[in-house]
């Protein structure tokens, strides 16, 4: 917990949007999800692929030519969560993933018997992936824009 002053440049947060058309949207409408980013950055690679133009810190559209590539790239996503065993597997994993190793310093200072309860850890990023593909899937039964917005 953070008692202190602060500006929006030490936000650590992700805004996923879909208020908004293929030139605006409303920043932090009551529909947006957010993600904090030591969570978002385990997946950023997932955005980035799915769209070049891909900006951490602004905001980034996937409209319907980036939302399919988007789908099924958190989908290989969850494939390879889904697929880890052990917690050997799991730090595997999170040594081959960008800034990996900054979400596992992280939950170190949380929870300093993390590797007990990886297992718990990993269905929790089981369910912020699968939550990701329901926002994706929600874009394409509603023709909605996808504004992905770094804090």
């Amino acid at each position: 917990m953070r008692i202190e002053l602060f500006s929006s440049e030490h936000l650590n947060i992700v805004e996923l949007n879909t208020t908004g058309d293929n030139e605006n949207y409303i920043k932090g409408d009551s529909e947006s999800k957010y993600v904090e980013s030591e969570v978002f950055n385990l997946f950023a690679k997932c955005f980035e692929n799915a769209n070049k133009l891909y900006e951490f810190f602004g905001a980034t559209k996937y409209n319907v030519r980036n939302i399919v590539p988007l789908r099924n790239e958190l989908s290989d996503k969850l494939e390879s969560l889904q697929n880890i065993k052990g917690l050997d597997d799991f730090n595997k994993h999170m040594d081959q993933v960008f800034l990996g190793q900054e979400f596992i310093d992280e939950l170190t200072l949380e929870d300093a018997n993390w590797k007990e309860k990886w297992k718990h850890y990993l269905d929790q990023l089981i369910e912020v992936n699968k939550g990701l593909i329901e926002i994706t899937d929600k874009c394409l039964e509603e023709q909605k824009v996808l504004w992905v917005i770094g804090y």
